[in-house]
């Protein structure tokens, strides 16, 4: 799985540095595909998902454990079968294979089979201003010739996919700059104290 953090540092290696796709994947430890995929679109996390899933040992007992789920469906929810008795029965008749392998294939089962509930989907649409996706990262950059590394804010808008990344020498100075917006301090506004203040100690 990928995290804002490092797809944030490939979009910056490639539209920055200008580095190339094959450059990126080197130093980052990546596939050429997964950076490739990254900078052409517009994803803030990455999760491999298995398409299908090897059953290497328990292959052969797949009818009779799926036997038992469907008997385990006509019993009271008193008498069913544990997944660890499940195990048992199928390692008496000759299975070598391990509890994990079968709770798996059992919880894919009744996820097939719906358990008796009705699937709800939630859809990926915001409103302007609605929601946003937020996360620190630590940079090492240069200032003045002097080798520093300074907290970064990577701020992506749910609505537009626009991206925003600020930097502060320390992430103390930038909570007192985000209370600047909104705590109105000596007689000025919070709109007047804010912006300014975090333009003085951003790069």
């Amino acid at each position: 799985m990928l995290v804002v953090e490092t797809i944030a540092r490939v979009c910056r290696d490639h539209e920055v540095y200008k580095k190339s796709i094959k450059e990126i994947a080197r130093n980052r430890g990546l596939s050429r595909n997964t950076v490739r995929k990254i900078v052409r679109g517009d994803e803030t996390a990455f999760i491999y998902e298995r398409a299908t899933q090897p059953l290497p040992q328990l292959g052969p007992w797949v009818t009779a454990l799926e036997e038992m789920l469907e008997a385990n469906e006509g019993r009271r929810r008193r008498e069913r079968l544990t997944v660890a008795r499940m195990v048992t029965l199928l390692q008496e008749k000759g299975y070598e294979g391990g509890y994990d392998a079968v709770r798996r294939y059992v919880r894919r089962w009744k996820a097939a089979r719906g358990g008796g509930a009705e699937q709800a989907f939630v859809p990926l649409w915001f409103a302007p201003g609605e929601a946003y996706q937020f996360d620190w990262s630590h940079e090492i950059v240069v200032l003045d010739g002097v080798t520093t590394t300074v907290k970064v804010a990577h701020v992506r808008l749910c609505h537009s996919r626009m991206f925003l990344a600020t930097a502060y020498p320390r992430e103390t100075q930038a909570r007192r700059i985000r209370r600047g917006y909104l705590t109105p301090t000596r007689g000025r506004s919070a709109s007047s104290a804010g912006p300014a203040a975090a333009a003085s100690t951003t790069t």
